[in-house]
C-alpha cells in the first residue's frame, strides 16, 4: 500500500512536472528531484553496505527455525506436566490436612485421657500423701491438678476406664478440699517452725507454698521470718554499740558506722543465701517481694540507729551551733563546736552514708539481675529499672541518709572555713621558703574536706562541697591575700639601706625574738615589704595549687564515680571546672600586687637613675668618649643599683614572680629611658655612647632572667640605630624595602623626632626624607 501511495504520488508529481511552463518552477522541481535522487542513492548505499550482515542474520534464522519448533513441542509437554503435578499436589494436600486434623483430634483425645488418668492418680495420691504426712508429695499432686483444665474435662461425655461425669465431680470436690486442707496445714506448720526456730522445716514448707499457688503468701511469711531474725540481730548490735564499747577503744569513734555496716552486711548475706532458693521455687522476678519486706525492717533499724547516733554524738546540738555560727559570724568561742571533735564526727557521718550507698547499689544490682532473668523485652526492663529506682529513692534509708548528708554539708562547710581561717591566723614564714604556711595548710584542709565528701558516694554532696570550696578559696582566702597586698608597699623606700640597718642594729641583739621586735619597732617598712612579697608568692603558688587540686580531684572522681549517670558526671565536671577557674582569681591578686610594687618600689628606684642619664651629656668629644670607656658615668652605676634591688627580691620571690618582677622592671626601664632619650641631645659620639650603654644594659638584664627581654628594647635599639647614623640619608639603607628582616617599631614621625636629637643633622634634610 505504501508503494502504491508512493507510485501514485510519483505519477501525480510527474504530471505536474510535465505541465510546468515557467523556468523558475522547472529549476525548483529539478533541484527537488536531484535531492530525492541523492537521498535514495545514500539509502541504497547504506543497505548495500549491510547486505553481508543481513544475509548472515537471515541464514542464522533459517538454521534456528527447526530448534524453535522443537522448543514449542517441549514447552507444551512441560505445561501439561506442570498442570498434572499441580492437580496431584492439590489432591495430596487436602488429604494431608485431613490427616493432620485427625492427628490433632487423636492427640487431644489422648491428652484428655491422660488428664483424666492424672486426675484419678492425683485423687488417690493426695489422700495417701496426706495420711503419710508427705506434704511435698501431696503438694505435687495438687500442683499437677491445678495445671489441668477443669472445664475441658467436664466437657467429656465419657472418661477413660469408665469414669462417669459424677465421678469427675467427686474427684474435683475431693481435690479442692485436699488443697484447702493442705494450705491450712502448710501455713500452720510454717508458723510452728518459725516459733520453734527450726530452720530446716522453715525452708521445707517455704518450698511448698508455690506448688499451691501461694507465691505472695509464701514470700511474705518467709520475709517476715527473715526480718524478725534481722531485727533481733540488729537490736543486739545496737545495744552493744551503746553500752558495750569502751570509749578509749580506737573504734569507738566509728562504732555507729560499724553497727550499720553489720546491718547491711546481714541483709546482703540473707539475699546471697536465699536468692537462689527464691529463683528456683518461685521463679525469676519475685525477689523484689522478699526485698521489700527486708527493706522495711532495714528502714526501721536505720532510723533507730541514726536516732541513737544523733543523741549519743550530740549531733543536732552541734548542727544548731554551726547554723548559729554561720548566721552570726561573731560568736563566743565557748559556743562554737570544737574543730577536732567535729572532724571526727564528720568522718563518721561520711562513713555512714558511704555504707548506705554501697548497700543500696547492691540492692539495685540484685533486683535488676533478677528482672533481666525474668523479662527479655527491653521496654519491660526499662520500666522495671524505673520501678527499682523509685523503690530505692522512696525507702526511709535513702531519706534518712539524705537528711544526714544535708547536715553534714553544712557542718563540713563550717569546718573547712574555720580551719582555713585558723590557718591564716597561725600563718608563719619558715626561713628559706618564699611562701608562708597558710597556703599549704589552707589547700590541705580544702583537699581533705572535698576528698572526705567524695568518699561519701553522694554526687550532690560532692558538688555542694566543691562549690563551697570555690567560695572559700575565691572569697575568704583570696580576700586575706588581697587585703595584704592592698595595704601596699612603703613608697620611696630604699630596701637595701633598710636591710643593712637591720643587720647592723641586729648585731646588738642576742635573740631572734629581739631582732623581730626591733624590726617591728624601728623598721616596719621592711616588715611591710616582706609581708607583701610573701603574699605575692602565696597568690602565685595558689594559682598552681588550684590547677593541681582540680587535676587530683578529677582522677579521684574518675575512680570513685564510674557507675554514675551521665547527668551526674556532667555536674561533677562543671564543679571541678570551677575549682580550676579559681586560679584566675588569684592571678588577679598577683597582677594587682605587682602594680603596687611598680608604683611603690620600681618607679622610685628607677627615677634617680634616669635623672642621672638626663644630666649626663651625650654631646661629647673624643676625649670624653675615651674617658667614658674607663669611667662610665651612668650605666655601670645603674646596673649596680638594679643588681642590688633584684638581688634582694630574688631571695624573697618565687621563680615565676621573680621573672615577672624582672619583666616589669625591664618594661619600666624602656618606658622611662625612651622619654629621657627624647629629652636629650646627641652628636655622633654621643649616639655611639648611648648604643654602647644600651647593649651593656640589655646584656645584664638578659643574664638575670630566663624570659626574653630583647623585644622590650626594640624601640630603644632602633633609636640607637638612628642616633648612630653618619648622615641623614643613610637612614634609607635601613628603612622600607632595604630594612630586610628588621621591623620598625618607630613611626615615621618618631624617626624624624629622633633624628632631630642629633645636633649635627640639619632640619631641612630631615624633612626631605621620604619615609
Amino acid at each position: 500500500m505504501a508503494t502504491t501511495r508512493t507510485d501514485a504520488t510519483s505519477e501525480t508529481d510527474f504530471d505536474k512536472i510535465q505541465s510546468l511552463t515557467d523556468v523558475t518552477e522547472m529549476q525548483r522541481a529539478l533541484e527537488k528531484l536531484n535531492n530525492e535522487e541523492d537521498f535514495i542513492n545514500n539509502d541504497l548505499s547504506h543497505l548495500l553496505e549491510r547486505q553481508a550482515n543481513l544475509e548472515d542474520k537471515m541464514l542464522t534464522l533459517h538454521r534456528t527455525l527447526p530448534n524453535l519448533q522443537m522448543l514449542q513441542t517441549d514447552s507444551k509437554q512441560l505445561s501439561s506436566m506442570v498442570s498434572f503435578t499441580s492437580t496431584l499436589a492439590e489432591n495430596v494436600s487436602s488429604k494431608v490436612r485431613q490427616l493432620d486434623l485427625a492427628k490433632n483430634r487423636v492427640t487431644a483425645c489422648i491428652q484428655r485421657v491422660e488428664d483424666i488418668l492424672d486426675l484419678k492418680y492425683c485423687t488417690d495420691g493426695v489422700q495417701q500423701a496426706l495420711q503419710n504426712e508427705d506434704y511435698e508429695k501431696a503438694a505435687g499432686h495438687i500442683h499437677r491438678f491445678r495445671s489441668l483444665d477443669e472445664n475441658v474435662l467436664r466437657m467429656s461425655e465419657m472418661a477413660s476406664e469408665g469414669m462417669s461425669s459424677s465421678s469427675l465431680d467427686t474427684s474435683f470436690k475431693l481435690l479442692h478440699e485436699s488443697e484447702e486442707k493442705l494450705r491450712v496445714i502448710v501455713n500452720s506448720k510454717f508458723d510452728a517452725s518459725v516459733h520453734s526456730r527450726d530452720v530446716a522445716s522453715i525452708e521445707r514448707f517455704f518450698k511448698i507454698f508455690p506448688l499451691l499457688g501461694m507465691y505472695e503468701e509464701g514470700l511474705t511469711k518467709f520475709g517476715k521470718y527473715l526480718a524478725a531474725k534481722l531485727s533481733e540481730d540488729a537490736d543486739k548490735s545496737l545495744k552493744l554499740a551503746l553500752h558495750g564499747v569502751d570509749p578509749d577503744d580506737r573504734r569507738s569513734s566509728v562504732v555507729f558506722a560499724d553497727t550499720i555496716t553489720k546491718l547491711f552486711e546481714d541483709i546482703a548475706r540473707i539475699v546471697e543465701i536465699h536468692q537462689p532458693l527464691v529463683e528456683t521455687y518461685y521463679g525469676a522476678g519475685k525477689l523484689i517481694m522478699l526485698l521489700s519486706i527486708l527493706q522495711k525492717e532495714c528502714d526501721r533499724q536505720t532510723r533507730k540507729l541514726v536516732k541513737e547516733f544523733r543523741n549519743k554524738r550530740d549531733f543536732d546540738q552541734r548542727v544548731q551551733q554551726v547554723k548559729q555560727s554561720l548566721m552570726f559570724h561573731k560568736q563566743p568561742t565557748a559556743e562554737k563546736p570544737d574543730s577536732k571533735d567535729l572532724d571526727v564526727l564528720l568522718s563518721e557521718v561520711v562513713l555512714l552514708n558511704t555504707r548506705a550507698e554501697l548497700y543500696l547499689r547492691f540492692v539495685k544490682r540484685r533486683l535488676m539481675g533478677d528482672f533481666e532473668a525474668a523479662f527479655q523485652d527491653s521496654e519491660t526492663r526499662e520500666e522495671k529499672e524505673k520501678e527499682v529506682d523509685k523503690f530505692i529513692q522512696d525507702c526511709d534509708t535513702s531519706r534518712v541518709m539524705m537528711d544526714l548528708i544535708g547536715n553534714y554539708i553544712l557542718m563540713e562547710e563550717y569546718f573547712m572555713r574555720e580551719m582555713v581561717l585558723k590557718a591564716v591566723a597561725m600563718d608563719s614564714i619558715d626561713t628559706g621558703t618564699p611562701t608562708s604556711s597558710m597556703v599549704d595548710d589552707s589547700f590541705f584542709i580544702v583537699k581533705k574536706c572535698v576528698r572526705r565528701a567524695m568518699s561519701s558516694s553522694s554526687v550532690d554532696g560532692v558538688c555542694a562541697m566543691l562549690n563551697h570550696a570555690c567560695t572559700i578559696l575565691e572569697q575568704d582566702f583570696r580576700e586575706v591575700l588581697y587585703s595584704r597586698v592592698r595595704a601596699g608597699f612603703p613608697s620611696g623606700f630604699d630596701l637595701t639601706q633598710a636591710y643593712n640597718m637591720v643587720i647592723q642594729q641586729g648585731k646588738s641583739t642576742d635573740t631572734e625574738k629581739a631582732k623581730t621586735q626591733f624590726i617591728k619597732k624601728h623598721f616596719s617598712k621592711v616588715v611591710r615589704i616582706d609581708i607583701v612579697t610573701t603574699t605575692l608568692n602565696n597568690a602565685e603558688v595558689s594559682c598552681d595549687y588550684c590547677k593541681q587540686l582540680k587535676a587530683n580531684l578529677e582522677d579521684e572522681v574518675a575512680k570513685l564515680y564510674t557507675q554514675c549517670s551521665e547527668q551526674s558526671k556532667a555536674k561533677l565536671e562543671s564543679c571541678l571546672t570551677d575549682i580550676g577557674a579559681s586560679a584566675t582569681r588569684f592571678k588577679d591578686v598577683v597582677e594587682f600586687g605587682f602594680t603596687q610594687l611598680t608604683t611603690a618600689v620600681i618607679k622610685p628606684r628607677l627615677k634617680p637613675q634616669i635623672d642621672i642619664f638626663l644630666s649626663t651629656s651625650h654631646n661629647i668629644s673624643d676625649d670624653d668618649y675615651t674617658n667614658f670607656e674607663a669611667n662610665d658615668p651612668w650605666v655601670q652605676n645603674f646596673i649596680v643599683s638594679l643588681d642590688s634591688m633584684l638581688g634582694n627580691f630574688k631571695e624573697s620571690l618565687t621563680s615565676n614572680n621573680y621573672e615577672k618582677f624582672v619583666s616589669l622592671i625591664t618594661g619600666e626601664i624602656t618606658t622611662s629611658l625612651e622619654k629621657a632619650v627624647l629629652k636629650s641631645a646627641f652628636n655622633r659620639l654621643g649616639g655611639l655612647q648611648f648604643d654602647k650603654e644600651l647593649r651593656v644594659l640589655v646584656g645584664y638584664l638578659t643574664s638575670v632572667t630566663t624570659w626574653t627581654i630583647r623585644d622590650k628594647f626594640a624601640r630603644l635599639t632602633q633609636m640607637a640605630t638612628v642616633l648612630n647614623l653618619e648622615k641623614v640619608d643613610e637612614l634609607l639603607d635601613y628603612w622600607g624595602p632595604n630594612s630586610g628582616p628588621l621591623t620598625w617599631r618607630l613611626t615615621p614621625s618618631e624617626v624624624r623626632q629622633v633624628l632631630s636629637l642629633r645636633i649635627d643633622f640639619r632640619t631641612d634634610e630631615i624633612k626631605r626624607l621620604k619615609l
